[in-house]
């Protein structure tokens, strides 16, 4: 049995003896089956949010095609639905249930938390204290009650996150272009390495601080010889300053609604969140399969017959 999260940028596996994340943009027609074949057999426990993709037309045609996909590598693969049941074909509840089969397992030892999970592109903030209380929830409802934020440690767009900073003393409108995203913000700031830097560059240019201070020197419309590394680092404090209170005040808005008393991190910016909230870090306590919480949540709930 092994556990597989199809999300719209990477896609996650997790066998008995470790975990894999590959860099998959949907959007661009990956090659699902590619990266899955290594890891071929019968049994599989999958969820996922890959089918918002915009290459798909529908939601529908997204589960088909992953469902297909992962089905041909897999024949007895089963898929985890917001109904927080196993699915053996394509059907509407599989959109976006990867967040759930983490709460549900979390849940068991953790219910009086509220998880983080910030990864690449989104941030789920989940209340563990009443998993099945979330049965149902679609990214539209989960985005009205503020359990999702379209915000992540490397692929949000600079403009995204902050509509004008300050350069040399004057308010500065940031350009309305993919010149610069969180990625080379957080590689600036030291949050993440070159090696963690996993997703395309918005010029295809290098994941390196020197790459990303160009990419954001362009986000004002100048480059880096115009501003110089001192002011060009002061837009990703600023950038970073915006992101980090809109994800903590999310945060701390769901723990005062459930009066949950602690906080789990997962995901790729769980080491950066969790100083910051006063929150466990779940990699000190998973190590890597922290990084692919869903997928091993998924595994798990398939192994111990949920959901059947």
């Amino acid at each position: 049995m092994i556990g597989i999260d199809v999300g719209g940028a990477n896609l996650k596996v997790v066998t008995e003896s470790g975990s894999a994340i590959q860099y998959c943009p949907l959007w661009k027609g990956a090659p699902i089956v590619d990266l899955l074949r290594p890891f071929a057999g019968d049994q599989a426990a999958v969820v996922m949010s890959g089918e918002l993709a915009d290459s798909f037309v529908s939601k529908e045609e997204g589960i088909r095609f992953i469902v297909e996909q992962v089905r041909s590598v897999f024949p007895g693969a089963r898929f985890y639905g917001t109904d927080g049941q196993f699915h053996s074909g394509p059907t509407p509840v599989l959109a976006a249930a990867n967040w759930l089969a983490s709460a549900v397992w979390l849940g068991r030892t953790d219910p009086h938390s509220v998880l983080l999970d910030i990864g690449s592109t989104t941030t789920d903030i989940i209340p563990l204290a009443d998993p099945k209380g979330l049965y149902g929830l679609t990214d539209l409802s989960r985005l009205q009650e503020g359990y999702l934020l379209y915000t992540g440690m490397l692929r949000t767009t600079v403009p995204a996150i902050i509509h004008a900073v300050e350069v040399h003393g004057r308010r500065t409108p940031v350009a309305s272009e993919h010149f610069a995203q969180s990625g080379d913000v957080h590689l600036v700031l030291g949050h993440i390495g070159p090696g963690d830097y996993t997703t395309e560059t918005p010029d295809g240019g290098p994941a390196t601080r020197e790459g990303a201070l160009r990419r954001l020197a362009r986000v004002v419309c100048a480059d880096l010889g115009e501003l110089g590394e001192p002011t060009t680092t002061s837009i990703a404090e600023q950038v970073w300053h915006v992101q980090r209170r809109m994800v903590t005040e999310a945060v701390n808005a769901v723990l005062r609604r459930f009066h949950a008393r602690d906080v789990l991190v997962a995901g790729i910016g769980a080491s950066t969140f969790a100083p910051i909230l006063g929150a466990e870090d779940l990699s000190v306590r998973m190590g890597p399969l922290a990084d692919t919480l869903p997928a091993h949540a998924v595994r798990q709930l398939a192994l111990d017959g949920e959901g059947r």
